[in-house]
Order: C-alpha cells, then structure tokens, then sequence
C-alpha cells in the first residue's frame, strides 16, 4: 500500500488515524467484545481452581483481581486514546523507553499470554464441557485434539474477517451471559428457599499458608479473569470510534466484577468447599446448578458452557494476530507478518503463526497452569504499561484523551509487580513455562535485530559503491 493509498484509508467517525485494516467495531460491538473475553474461561472453567486456593472465600480474590485491574485499565484508556493503533502494551513501551529489545519481549510476552490464553481455553472444551455434554471421559489425547480442532475453526472465522469474529463473538457472548443468568437466577431462588449455607461464604481453607498470602494466591489465578481489556486495546485500530473506548471498556468491566462476584458467592453459598474442588476445580459450575435445581437438564449447560470458554478462545486469537500485525507494522518483528489479505483486509499471516503457536501450547499444560501463566505475563506487562503511561505523560497530542490521575498508575504498577513474585503461591511450573515463552522470544528478537542490521549495513555498502 502506498502512502497516498493509506491516507484515504476511511476512518471513523471522530477523526481516527487511517488504516489498512476495516474498522468495523461499533461502541455497542466493543462492549459486547469486552464483556465476553472477561466472562469467558474465567468464570465457566476457573473458579473451582480459585476455590482450591482459598477455600469458600473465593469471591475475595476475584473482588481483588478486579480492583487491581481497574487501577492497570485506567492506564491503558489514556494511552489507547493517544495511540488508538493495533499494538498496544508494545506500541507504548516503544513510544515511552524507545528499547528495541524491551519492546520486542513486551510484545512477545503479551502475544504468549494470548496464546495461553487461548489454550486453557480450547483445553477446557476438550477436557471439562464436552466429556460433560456427551458422556464421555476424555483422555489426554481426545482433549489435545479437541483444543486443536476448536483453534482450528477460529482461525478459519479469524481469516474470514473482523466482521464475522466479532458477531461469531456476539452470539457467543449472549450464549454465555444466558449460562451465567441461569447459575444466578437459580442460585437465588435455591439460596431463598434454603439451600446453602451463608456462613461458607467467608471460610477460609488455607492449607499450610496465611489467609493472606491464599487470597494473593487466588488473585494471581483470579487475574486471568480480567485479560479481556488488554485484549481490546489491541483492536482498537478496527473500532470505528476509538475516543469511546474509555466509556466501553469501565462498563464491560463493571458489568463483569458485578458477574463475577455474583457467581463465586452463590456457588460457596449453595456447596461447601470441598464439592467445588473436586476433580482439581474441574466442572465447578456444573455442580453448582445440579445442587440448586437438580431438575435443569445439565446439558443444556454445558452446551452453553463449551460457547462460553470457546469464545474467550476465538478473542484471543483475534488480539494475539492484530497484536502480531501492530509489531510488523511498527518495525519490531519482520515485515511479513504485516500481509493483510486483499480483499478481506485481515493480518492473515499474523493469524496463521499465532493459531499455530496456541495448538502447541495446549499439549503443554493443564487449565489452571496456563490460566495462572496468562495472569503472570500479563502482570509483568501491566507493570511496564503503568509504568510508561507516567513517562508518556510528556508527550503531548493534538486530539483530546482520557487521563488517568497520577497516583492510581503508581498503585497499579506496585500491586502488578507484587502480584508477579513467587510469594503469591504460584505453581512453579508457570514461571517455567514463562521463561521458556520468554527464552523463545529472546532467540526471535537477536534473529530480528541482527537481520534488519545486517540489511542495513548491506544497504549502505550498496550505496557507497554507487
């Protein structure tokens, strides 16, 4: 595309930057965007996993994953309404340190979370909402393939086009706001009628550790609840009107923590801690509803349970290939990831590595360890992200954007960094997979580095002999 071809690129209706790619996501779009990747594999295949870290009090870690996410998106609104682009976290380490290395690992780190992400995900489909659906017990053979089959399908609806992923997102976001409406509604009225115990709402089971230091462990697992915003900052070159997205993104997180909180309540209310664990966390929900109306065909929902945690798949992917598109288009990766298709206008080559990369990670580890990895790369990220919008505060733009008041990234960035370290009762196994994730970029960032050197230098010499 030539310079005077992107220029009259169309551009929304606030005066957005031209782009190649088709701005398609309306406000209303975005909300509904936002709202399913928060409620996706968080809330359907996760919160018995939490239930294993603190017992009945499970809401505490997700209420705290939630606050710790308002004070990081409040960073993330001001620097995506300066730079409304495709590459978020990356485009503003670059704009804010200008360190090719910390700006490569930053978007390498955040493209990982997106595609562990999306294997717990497809993993969770395969080894919880499937067996539950068709009667079955998976091996891990089956759940593998299943994860891979499901990734496989999204990247299809990713290439088709923005269009089409975001209303296959639209029906799948309903789907799963009915599933969770059916969990509250029924809770409810089985709460009402007596079943339950309120009391289990605040009973800690700790194991060996403080309740403390169980409720970081829980909020380290519960912040992977709240990947959807990063998420969404990544699209913001195909939303039609990006000086909205303040508005869209604190109400899809509002509506989410009220969700959230909601559930986790209900299901420690209605069933004691150890019925919520069993099977390691696996299926929480499912029994949740056979204890509050063990009339309700549980196929139903878990039908409703496999859209729910696919769709937070189908998100994922769509943010890790515009984030993969955004870092070509700044000059941090190769030029050739930024190919968009000629006529659907989609990074195809961006979709097809990184659908790649997420069918690998599936045989890798099981849903609580990816999910836990996804929160701690993102927790590094959002640490740099609360750092750099303070640095980016002297670069100044033309157009208006929201701005966050100064101490609240100076609190985000504390609590993300805290939440990173080994006292938050992490699984080791997720700093392993974190470092072999970040080991991998370091490889891919010296290949890139020193192949653009070297084209430079080759280039010189060429000009020399002229």
């Amino acid at each position: 595309m030539t310079t005077s071809e992107a220029t009259t690129t169309p551009t929304g209706p606030d005066g957005a930057p031209p782009t190649e790619l088709k701005r398609a996501i309306t406000p209303k779009l975005l909300l509904l965007f936002i709202v399913g990747d928060i409620l996706g594999t968080g809330i359907y295949a996760l919160t018995g996993q939490v239930a294993l870290k603190v017992g009945g009090a499970l809401w505490i870690p997700f209420a705290v994953a939630f606050i710790a996410a308002f004070l990081t998106a409040f960073s993330y609104l001001e620097l995506v309404g300066k730079y409304p682009k495709a590459a978020g976290a990356a485009l503003y380490t670059q704009k804010a340190f200008g360190v090719h290395f910390l700006t490569f690992m930053v978007a390498f780190t955040v493209m990982s979370s997106g595609m562990t992400s999306a294997g717990s995900a497809a993993r969770a489909v395969g080894g919880t909402f499937l067996p539950q659906l068709f009667s079955f017990v998976p091996t891990e053979f089956a759940i593998i393939a299943i994860a891979v089959i499901t990734l496989g399908i999204f990247a299809l609806v990713n290439l088709r086009g923005v269009s089409e992923s975001v209303w296959a997102n639209v029906v799948f976001t309903c789907i799963e706001l009915t599933g969770l409406a059916i969990i509250i509604i029924l809770g409810v009225g089985a709460v009402i009628g007596g079943t339950g115990d309120a009391s289990r709402i605040m009973d800690f089971n700790t194991q060996d550790q403080s309740a403390f230091f169980a409720v970081v462990a829980g909020t380290s697992l519960a912040f992977f609840a709240m990947v959807g915003f990063e998420d969404s900052v990544n699209m913001a070159e195909e939303t039609t009107k990006p000086s909205r997205f303040p508005k869209a993104m604190l109400i899809g997180m509002g509506l989410a923590a009220c969700i959230y909180i909601s559930v986790a309540v209900l299901s420690s209310w209605i069933l004691p801690y150890e019925v919520l664990t069993a099977e390691e966390g696996s299926g929480a929900l499912i029994r949740v509803l056979e204890a509050a109306a063990p009339w309700f065909p549980v196929g139903i929902f878990a039908a409703i349970s496999v859209f729910a945690v696919a769709n937070s798949a189908l998100i994922n992917m769509m943010m890790a290939s515009r984030l993969v598109y955004g870092m070509s288009k700044e000059k941090v990766i190769p030029s050739f990831f930024s190919k968009v298709a000629a006529k659907r206008r989609t990074p195809w080559v961006a979709i097809i590595f990184t659908s790649a990369l997420a069918m690998c990670l599936t045989a890798y580890a099981d849903i609580g360890v990816l999910g836990g990895t996804t929160s701690l790369l993102l927790l590094a990220v959002f640490t740099i992200v609360n750092i750099a919008v303070l640095v980016l505060r002297k670069d100044t733009v033309e157009h208006a954007h929201f701005k966050a008041p100064t101490i609240i990234p100076i609190i985000g960035a504390l609590i993300s960094a805290f939440l990173v370290g080994p006292w938050s009762g992490r699984d080791p196994l997720q700093y392993q997979i974190a470092g072999i994730l970040l080991a991998v970029g370091v490889v891919l960032w010296a290949v890139t580095y020193f192949g653009q050197k070297m084209t430079a230098d080759r280039e010189t010499v060429d000009i020399s002999k002229d």
